[in-house]
């Protein structure tokens, strides 16, 4: 590394001396430090709490810090892939569901076990997430695209269980969002120990995890026992994702932003970045801690640590997308689709949606199961349940044609509102609505909603021009635009006014408060969109061959983009307002399609809308019945469903 490369670092070092300085000099002055050695009962109470609290803080701050920055220099190590790290791979995800679970239902297990059981919640996602790697050669985007799956069905199951149990909910969030508050040294102490004793058997392995960057034939030749490497390396980094859940909750990106910084800053070698890693976490996740405190101080505005490095998550991984190696990507609309009789496929769609009506509508829960209704008892709950079915029906619908509408406008089988950031743009529109406009109704947070969508996907395919991504990478990026809307969404959820309640209504998602007037501008709106899809059915043949061959044919490629996004925007900012931003409906139902043979743009389109509508019309029974009384959000009990196939859907190819 060169003088100047030394530069960043050392101003992020004082940056970060000065806001301590500040923070605890705002409690005692400078010119008292000298007595802080004294016994406790000998200090006032402003020394206690510097003591005790603001040092502490800072303390576990480092070493969270630097435990991270080694994980991520470990994981993209081992897997050659700037883009590893516990968050990006669903790790930390997993630590969250285990100690949510336990705090829910066995809180006796949590005290003294907590440690134990944030790392056997780690360690299933990263067995998850690696088995389905091995089977495409650990590729980089396989293992994102997996640890995002992986990540979101445990971030479903943690947020419907913590929903359900009010009286811990925001406790949980603020947890959830990486709070760094200490009340005395036991959380460093425990955790500078782990964090050591890891660190040593890291520095074991550097010799082996060197020769495995030489590629698996070199490592062979030179008698490395490759499993046997690969899983000690793995199970370490796993470990210091586990110890810093246990200790602090859920603190994102630091093992993602730590080596590239150091990269950034000249260090190229193996053992420079994985040995200068954990130092530049230690400086991130301080000086992150050190801007949380310095706004509480000035605003009366708290936010979790975690949340805030979250928001650095998005602009790293747009930075790092051109450095991460290209792969192929499942092109099911071209070749691996074989065209089948329509016949069945129509008899199913015919025999599901009837079905699913009739059970919305005329099954209900008794005290020991679920009983048909009688005719009377229908009659009455009609008017409660006709606005909810048709209203998740048609939000399903709308999802599903924007993601046929999306995976073929890219080119990518796996695009969808939720992959590509459509979903998270709706998320910064519907936060910018409340922050901006609380007064301003339905209306406002529709239209702000949509602008928000259809501007992040701009935003991707602008992003993704220039930098002549491929379609894998663009995924990546739409997953950049989405880690960053949550990021947002976490920061203003711990804040704890109207808005956070608002947010995490809209999380979750629910049909509950749909309107007769609601559900019909739902369905006509879902209906119009389908008509301008299939007038548009030209444009979506040509496109997925990309941007030559459709100029060649005469399409202008950005006006049918432009059009294309404003369809997408709309229908998507729509549907997430009641279904949330999390359903995966856009992307199961166009893909369920392509595999039942419907493969033509006008089948493909049909088939997904129908589809997408039964299956968010049955989430919506199925939310509303599994934990009777108590009601499931909708979009989190789609999501339930949806990953879950995802997950066996990218197991299943090789």
């Amino acid at each position: 590394m060169t003088a100047r490369a030394w530069f960043l670092p050392s101003v992020g070092l004082l940056a970060g001396l000065i806001l301590f300085v500040l923070e605890a000099s705002s409690q005692v002055p400078v010119s008292q430090w000298g007595n802080l050695l004294l016994p406790p009962a000998e200090l006032g109470l402003d020394k206690i709490i510097l003591v005790y609290s603001l040092m502490p803080r800072a303390a576990v701050a480092l070493v969270a810090g630097a435990a991270l920055g080694l994980s991520g220099a470990l994981l993209q190590q081992l897997l050659r892939n700037p883009l590893a790290d516990p968050s990006t791979l669903g790790i930390s995800a997993g630590a969250q569901l285990t100690i949510v679970a336990a705090t829910l239902y066995v809180p006796e297990l949590v005290d003294g076990h907590r440690t134990a059981i944030a790392l056997g919640g780690a360690a299933a996602a990263a067995a998850i997430v690696f088995a389905l790697g091995w089977r495409r050669a650990f590729e980089p985007v396989t293992m994102v695209v997996s640890g995002l799956l992986v990540g979101v069905t445990a971030a479903a199951l943690s947020a419907a269980m913590t929903l359900s149990r009010g009286e811990y909910l925001m406790s949980l969030v603020t947890w959830n969002g990486g709070a760094l508050s200490q009340q005395d040294w036991s959380v460093f102490q425990g955790l500078a120990l782990q964090v050591a004793v890891i660190g040593l058997l890291a520095g074991l392995l550097i010799r082996p995890l060197l020769v495995l960057a030489l590629g698996d034939t070199s490592a062979r030749s030179l008698g490395v026992n490759l499993g046997g490497f690969r899983f000690a390396i793995a199970a370490l980094a796993t470990a210091l994702a586990g110890f810093v859940a246990a200790a602090v909750g859920l603190v994102s990106f630091v093992g993602l932003a730590a080596p590239a910084f150091v990269r950034a800053c000249g260090a190229r070698k193996p053992t420079a970045v994985v040995a200068l890693s954990p130092l530049a976490g230690a400086l991130f996740l301080w000086l992150c801690d050190g801007i949380v405190q310095f706004v509480a101080r000035t605003s009366s505005e708290n936010f979790p640590t975690g949340a805030v490095t979250a928001l650095f998550g998005g602009p790293v991984l747009l930075w790092l997308l051109p450095k991460v190696k290209n792969m192929e990507v499942p092109h099911e609309t071209r070749n691996s689709v074989h065209r089948r009789s329509l016949a069945p496929m129509i008899a199913a769609f015919l025999l599901l949606l009837p079905l699913i009506v009739a059970l919305s509508l005329f099954v209900g829960p008794s005290g020991h199961g679920f009983k048909v209704l009688t005719w009377v008892e229908t009659l009455d709950l009609l008017p409660l349940r006709w606005p909810r079915l048709l209203a998740a029906a048609a939000a399903g619908g709308l999802l599903a044609v924007t993601g046929a509408i999306l995976q073929r406008m890219t080119g990518n089988a796996m695009a969808s509102p939720e992959v590509v950031g459509v979903s998270g743009g709706a998320g910064l529109g519907f936060a910018a609505a409340l922050t901006f406009a609380p007064g301003g109704g339905t209306t406002a947070v529709f239209a702000s909603a949509g602008v928000g969508a259809l501007l992040a996907m701009m935003a991707v395919l602008v992003f993704a021009s220039r930098r002549h991504l491929s379609p894998d990478k663009m995924l990546l990026a739409g997953i950049a635009v989405g880690s960053f809307s949550s990021a947002v969404l976490s920061a203003l959820l711990a804040i704890g006014d109207q808005r956070s309640w608002q947010i995490l209504a809209w999380l979750g998602g629910t049909a509950s408060t749909a309107t007769p007037a609601t559900a019909l501008f739902l369905a006509i709106l879902c209906l119009l969109v389908m008509a301008l899809a299939l007038l548009l059915g030209r444009w979506l043949t040509i496109l997925p061959f990309g941007p030559s061959i459709a100029q060649s044919l005469g399409l202008s490629v950005r006006l049918s983009r432009v059009l294309l996004l404003i369809l997408s925007g709309t229908a998507t900012g729509a549907a997430s307002l009641l279904v949330g931003p999390l359903s995966f409906v856009g992307l199961v139902a166009p893909h369920i399609v392509l595999r039942a043979g419907l493969v033509t743009v006008r089948q493909h389109l049909v088939g997904s809308f129908l589809l997408g509508a039964a299956l968010m019309a049955f989430a919506d029974f199925g939310a509303r019945n599994a934990s009777f009384p108590y009601e499931l959000p909708l979009g989190l009990f789609a999501a339930l469903v949806g990953a879950p196939y995802l997950i066996w859907l990218l197991g299943r190819q090789r």
